[in-house]
């Protein structure tokens, strides 16, 4: 496996989002723990050394997952987890608290659920906007002088908001979207990042799964499925991101591989400071994305993969759009 660079951190340039260990897309039904972590010791076998969780997910339910698959390999892997999205004050239903107080109570609980005595990449998930990103980041800090966290990242933060924070300790990573149906933080957010050298770490590489080539109609998508209120998963939108996926799958043929395999190899084409994290809790599907590293695209397939036209609809609903870019 090649390796990407976060800031001073090494890792494999292809990662393994747990999300959806703890349910996520769907409300939770189908869970299958013994082969989450089974999906996790063989993204280790295959040379990943980058597992990315958060409290939220589940919520808890991702960590604690994690925190078991590890427990005899932790030595082996970055644990990146992420705090911000719950409140664990009054009764713990609150959400997007970065207060220094919750920030501790947060670490302290993804540190037992994890099994480990650091988080080696903690970010925060979304930024708090009744908590100035100095108060946040210095807490951070902090945790970092004692030992708690060892590197600091960011997720769905404003480019002003990158600069502030990476002034007060430095930021070695930034969470957000980024595929081949999102490209959006190429126009600032990505120069920026270079500018300051902090890495780029991108979710929902496959587009939430459209870009793997399975989802062909609306009734893909189960009923307590998200996507199903996600603006690129509806209507007519879904039709014409349709032929965004057909050019992909174009690119599969003719290179022996499989769509998921060809947004992956485009997206870690782009730079040695990019390293993806495709989300999955299956044996099989953890094979197919980690191979990806194998997979080496032509000038020609790279220039159409760069010219695709952009997905049509915004890539969150307008609650979840509201939270990012702050």
């Amino acid at each position: 496996m090649q390796h990407a660079t976060l800031g001073s951190l090494r890792v494999s340039r292809i990662g393994l989002g747990a999300m959806t260990m703890a349910g996520t897309y769907t409300s939770g039904g189908g869970l299958d723990d013994a082969e989450s972590i089974r999906a996790v010791h063989r993204a280790l076998d295959l040379g990943v050394t980058h597992i990315d969780t958060a409290e939220s997910y589940g919520p808890f339910h991702s960590e604690e997952i994690v925190g078991q698959a590890l427990q005899d390999r932790r030595d082996q892997v970055v644990v990146a987890t992420k705090f911000g999205i719950l409140s664990h004050a009054g009764d713990g239903t609150g959400m997007f608290d970065s207060s220094p107080a919750n920030i501790r109570t947060a670490v302290e609980g993804s540190l037992k659920r994890l099994r480990t005595d650091r988080i080696d990449l903690c970010y925060q998930h979304r930024v708090d906007p009744n908590t100035p990103i100095e108060d946040t980041v210095g807490t951070m800090a902090e945790l970092v002088a004692e030992g708690k966290v060892l590197h600091l990242g960011l997720s769905e933060a404003s480019p002003d908001t990158i600069r502030r924070a990476h002034a007060v300790h430095p930021i070695a990573a930034l969470q957000t979207e980024y595929s081949l149906w999102t490209r959006d933080v190429e126009t600032e957010l990505l120069p920026l990042l270079r500018e300051l050298g902090i890495g780029l770490v991108p979710y929902a590489p496959l587009g939430h799964g459209f870009l793997t080539g399975q989802i062909r109609t609306p009734d893909d998508i189960p009923d307590d499925d998200w996507r199903k209120t996600n603006p690129r998963f509806i209507g007519e939108a879904f039709y014409q991101n349709l032929q965004l996926v057909e050019e992909v799958r174009n690119i599969a043929a003719e290179a022996t591989a499989t769509p998921a395999q060809i947004a992956l190899a485009w997206l870690v084409a782009q730079g040695g400071d990019i390293a993806p994290i495709p989300g999955s809790r299956r044996v099989a599907r953890v094979e197919e994305n980690t191979a990806a590293d194998g997979v080496v695209l032509t000038a020609d397939q790279l220039q159409r993969l760069n010219t695709l036209t952009p997905a049509t609809g915004a890539r969150h609903d307008e609650f979840n759009e509201s939270t990012i870019d702050r």
